[in-house]
């Protein structure tokens, strides 16, 4: 066998392993989300999730990636191994808003926009951030280092959300007379179920965004990146734990394992770059960022039942920005201009469609059907049908 065509299947085999690793993030967010919301609306939140793993990877296939990638052509592995290593980043990016106006959404719609953003929102942030030949050259190109994508999918998912929160507007019954209203989580067990499987799929997520394992120098590549991004999960987990019980002297499990993802989220942008001990710094200011960002967002009304803007819009933003100050070799300015263009273009874009789709077809449920629960509403299956439920 030649030595080309060894590498060839190697990479094309690592390539479809990783693929796996990350569509284990799919029963991630679907457990993760179960467990936040109450369990009135579990069905609906699965529903959701399977809808956006199928809706949007068929609008990926059939016009998103090669509005990403300009073509299909690849010399260095199959073409349908690389196609279905990008086709499992897209549904992420809609899953992190979906998450986060769960319980007060409607499923249609929802759909609609996943087809959107599947097929055209963010291929061409992909295009955009990861300089492929379409965009190039124009005044939205851009120099960023973003090897997974902290700014070019979560903080794009995280745009994304932000836009619908303003058009769909809190649960009713959150914020009552001035107050918050707590409404805790209905299932811790599959809140940690699901933030362990999202932790596995990211060793696929950036381990597999190195793009080759066929050579000692990739190999160690890829090593070091899943090391730097197991880090930084970890040390985001340990300080938002220790930020919590100095504050209420108690261990919210919540919120230690949405600093875990917080952490995630902000190694991703450079966990190739790193040495070993940086990604504990990242990791750490990721996990602090989620504990202070949580009220603040609470506090602007801005309703977000599992945290995603504090997790995937903040900490997208903070490990794009981070990679600037501690490689000498990026430039600050670039990442910082990435990150801004990616703003204005994942916000204004994703605020219009949503507002468009949401004159014809209503995104935010009736107070009454918010009131009887979603499952029963959108799905007329409820999740635990012999349960009290909450209101």
């Amino acid at each position: 066998m030649l030595e080309a065509d060894f590498k060839y299947i190697i990479d094309t085999f690592f390539t479809l392993f990783s693929m796996v690793l990350i569509i284990f993030m799919v029963p991630g967010f679907a457990m993760l989300e179960a467990g936040l919301v109450r369990t009135k609306n579990v069905s609906s939140v699965l529903t959701i999730n399977i809808m956006i793993y199928a809706v949007a990877s068929l609008a990926f296939l059939l016009i998103g990636y090669k509005l990403a990638f300009g073509s299909w052509d690849n010399s260095n592995m199959s073409i349908w191994a690389a196609f279905l290593f990008q086709m499992a980043f897209v549904g992420k990016t809609i899953n992190i808003m979906s998450g986060g106006v769960s319980e007060r959404v409607r499923i249609i719609p929802l759909a609609i926009f996943a087809v959107i953003m599947g097929g055209l929102i963010y291929p061409t942030v992909v295009n955009i951030g990861w300089g492929t030949d379409i965009i190039a050259g124009t005044f939205l190109d851009i120099d960023i280092h973003d090897l997974a994508g902290s700014t070019i999918i979560h903080s794009t998912g995280g745009w994304a959300l932000l836009a619908a929160i303003f058009i769909i507007g809190p649960r009713k019954g959150r914020y009552v007379q001035g107050g918050i209203r707590v409404i805790p989580a209905s299932n811790i067990p599959l809140v940690v179920l699901g933030t362990f499987l999202l932790w596995i799929g990211w060793f696929g997520f950036n381990g597999g965004s190195v793009g080759s394992i066929s050579s000692i120098e990739n190999a160690n590549m890829v090593a070091k990146t899943i090391m730097n991004t197991n880090t930084a999960g970890l040390s985001g987990a340990l300080i938002a734990g220790m930020l919590m019980y100095i504050r209420y002297r108690l261990f919210d499990i919540t919120m230690i394992l949405n600093g875990a993802l917080g952490g995630l989220v902000a190694i991703t942008a450079g966990p190739d770059l790193y040495d070993m001990y940086t990604p504990i710094l990242i990791g750490a200011i990721g996990g602090a960022l989620v504990v202070f960002a949580v009220p603040v967002f609470d506090k602007l009304k801005l309703d977000d039942p599992v945290g995603a803007l504090s997790v995937h819009l903040v900490n997208g933003i903070w490990g794009t920005l981070a990679v600037g100050l501690f490689v000498e070799s990026v430039s600050f300015t670039a990442q910082l201009k990435g990150v801004a263009v990616v703003a204005v273009f994942a916000f204004s874009v994703s605020f219009g469609v949503i507002y468009i789709i949401n004159i014809f077809s209503k995104f935010r449920a009736k107070d009454e059907a918010q009131l009887e629960g979603m499952d029963i509403n959108e799905c007329g299956v409820e999740a635990y049908p012999e349960f009290r439920r909450a209101i």
